[in-house]
């Protein structure tokens, strides 16, 4: 059975897209940390960030530098953490959050926005990218 991701990527799911080239995609977390949290996910479905083939895997990070460059520019924030976690979807995935404070971190905190404001970001973070 595809990921979530999986079928984010192919169009079943929803999502509000950052970036996306042949190989990898970001978009913001629906259940964000902070605002701005930004998922950037390879679009060949692997199970663990260290089974992916190196190129692979130096693409992937490259392309991650770009969003959070991006999201750096839109979000005001002291810097933008990196987080590879992977245990609540069975897809690679690297966080890109926002970070004031290390509680940004925890994942235990949450933030709300509406769609328009989810709409909104996605729109700035992608002219900046």
């Amino acid at each position: 059975m595809p990921s979530i991701f999986t079928r984010i990527i192919h169009g079943e799911i929803p999502c509000y897209k950052i970036a996306e080239n042949d190989d990898f995609i970001a978009f913001l977390d629906v259940n964000p940390n902070a605002k701005g949290h930004t998922l950037c996910v390879p679009k060949l479905e692997i199970n663990k960030i260290f089974d992916m083939e190196e190129a692979h895997f130096l693409e992937l990070m490259r392309f991650s530098r770009k969003v959070a460059i991006a999201l750096e520019k839109t979000v005001p924030c002291e810097r933008v953490g990196v987080s590879v976690i992977g245990l609540e979807v069975p897809h690679v995935h690297v966080h890109l959050i926002p970070l004031n404070g290390m509680g940004d971190m925890s994942f235990q905190k949450k933030v709300s926005l509406t769609s328009d404001e989810m709409t909104s970001l996605a729109q700035t973070i992608q002219q900046k990218f």
